[in-house]
Parts: C-alpha cells; structure tokens; sequence
C-alpha cells in the first residue's frame, strides 16, 4: 500500500511530520510518498535515521499556508503540497493522502481534483470521538458549513457505512444533533432534516442535545459543518481544561494533594490517553473519489502515525465502495 503524505502541512512540519512517516513504516510497513520541499524532508529524514526503501520525496514548490484563503490559494498554487500530493492520488500513483495543512484547502483540492463519489453532493469532515460506550462518530465537523438537509442525510449514510466497515458495528444507531431532543425543536433547516433523516432506512433515534455527545446514545452523529466544528473546539478545550483544574486544585491542597497526584498518576496518563485526538489519527473527508485524511494542525509524530494507519484501514477495508452502495440502497423504496 502507498499513502501520499503532505510533508509541508502542520504546525511542526516538517521535521514531525517525518518522524510520524518513519514510524507508520516501521509499524504498518507501508509505503509512504512525502511531498514537500525535498532539501528539508531529506534533512529530517536524516535526523530521523531511516536509510530504508520504503519512503521515497516528491517536490513541491510551495506551501499553502493555514492563514490562506483555501479555494483561491488551492487554484493559484498548484505547485503546493496539498495539490501535487492530491494529484497523486488522482493519476493512481498512491492509495490514499493525508494531511495536517490547511483543512479548507485539502477539502477544496479533493473535491476539485478527485471529485465526488456518485451520488454525493457534499463531502463531510468525520472524527471518531470516545464515549461512555466506547466510540462515536460525528460528521461534519468542517468541510461543509452552509449545508442542505439531503447533505446531512448523505452524512448519516456515509457515516454508517465508514463504522460498519471500519469498527464492525452493525445498523449504527444515528442521531441528529439539535437544541432539543422533541421532534419539533430547531430551526426549519433541522426540522425538514429530522422529516428526511425518520423516512430513510437508517437506523435514526431522533434528536440529541450537546449534551449527549459523549453518552454513547448515538453511533453516528450528524451535524453541518459549522455546529460541528463549534462543538469539536469546545470539546477540545475542554478536556485540556479539566486536567489542568484539576491538578491545580490537587496542587493547592499541600502535601495531601501532591500525594494524590502520585498515587493517580497512572489514572491520569489513561484519561489524557482515552481524550487525546492523537491516539484516533486523523478525520477520513467522506464522500470524496479517494481516500482522504485530514489531521490537527498541532498534530505530533504519534497523531501523525495513526492518522496514516487510518488511512491504510479505509483503504484495507473499501470504504468508498461500501458507501456507494449504501447511497444506491438508499434510492431503493422501503
């Protein structure tokens, strides 16, 4: 398997970005394709100790950096990284890209380059979060903040199909996320979703409220673009709130408190582990002709390493196909 990595993307590229490669190789033993400036790959490659056959450089002269606007820079710099490395996939010389850049751009440069699945209107940005149950999947978290209700329909089916397939989860349980759970809450846009969402075939419990996001109630959760990438921000912050209220207030406890801190220090290394983005790797971009993975732009070499194991299970595991075949089973009268 070979998987295009963009080099150039992230808040520490390249040198991290490297590092991650060389241990998703060593691990997964795929190959990996980096794109970017070659002098400074090879440099940190170089840092890194691989002298191995599986990681081979493409160049790119240009970067398309987090501040710029996605769909202008996607079409003025098809030299970047984000573009070239798409390319590659869109000429079938690797199986799946990943990046920790400009999410904006690496949506805009796959529907633009690799186009839609059929059927599909929109693509949808989707993160695995954990729960009280084990895991959940909220879609879109990003790539589509002026949706459509068919859209977040599709979103629902993309998402099933993605848990089915990658976490062997049959009839994922579906919710829409709304201000209320009563079915006549919500804006007239949440209310016609709701009417299309409870004639599909999926497997649709109604309504959540934010507060349901982590109860494992829903398997899939669907939201636009804008509420869900509100909700993964808030969310983020927080989980890094909590564990610094709450060694700071141990802390101020004295000696009692520094004791406490000792003796749930391997408490506290399983809850940063269970609520840290990184050990999930990256958000699969659903919907689009190719496997496409998007990272946090703070990832580390950790996040870097699962988010390229993610892309080798969708690949592994013929996502797109199953997600066609769900939307054509949708078209099918009940």
């Amino acid at each position: 398997m070979k998987i295009v990595v963009d080099a150039m993307g992230g808040d520490h590229a390249p040198g991290v970005v490297v590092e991650g490669a060389v241990d998703a190789v060593e691990e997964y033993n795929y190959e990996i394709i980096l794109v970017g400036d070659e002098s400074k790959i090879k440099s940190s490659l170089s840092k890194s100790r691989y002298f191995g056959d599986k990681i081979s450089i493409v160049q790119a002269d240009e970067v398309i950096e987090m501040c710029e606007s996605p769909a202008t820079s996607v079409r003025r710099k098809r030299g970047s990284s984000i573009v070239v490395g798409m390319n590659l996939i869109k000429d079938g010389k690797a199986d799946a890209f990943f990046s920790a850049g400009n999410t904006g751009a690496v949506v805009c440069a796959a529907t633009l380059d690799l186009r839609l699945l059929p059927g599909v209107e929109r693509p949808g940005i989707a993160i695995v979060t954990p729960t009280l149950k084990g895991i959940s999947l909220i879609v879109d978290v990003g790539a589509n903040i002026d949706a459509k209700p068919l859209h977040l329909l599709q979103y629902g089916i993309m998402g099933s199909a993605y848990l089915e397939s990658i976490f062997n989860k049959p009839n994922p349980v579906v919710g829409l996320l709304n201000v209320g759970e009563e079915e006549t809450k919500g804006t007239d846009f949440v209310k016609e979703t709701y009417e299309l969402l409870s004639k599909s075939r999926l497997n649709f419990i109604g309504n959540i409220e934010g507060k349901a996001l982590f109860s494992g109630k829903c398997d899939v959760i669907i939201c636009d673009g804008f509420i869900g990438n509100v909700a993964l921000k808030v969310t983020e912050g927080t989980a890094e709130a909590i564990q610094i209220f709450l060694k700071r207030h141990l802390l101020k406890t004295g000696l009692l408190g520094k004791i406490g801190i000792l003796l749930l220090k391997k408490t506290f290394i399983k809850f940063k582990k269970e609520l840290d983005y990184a050990e999930y790797g990256g958000a699969p971009l659903l919907g689009v002709n190719g496997v496409v993975i998007i990272g946090h732009g703070r990832s580390n070499s950790r996040a870097i390493k699962n988010a390229i194991r993610v892309a080798g299970e969708e690949v592994k595991n013929q996502v797109n196909q199953k997600i066609i075949q769900a939307l054509n089973l949708s078209k099918e009268p009940l």
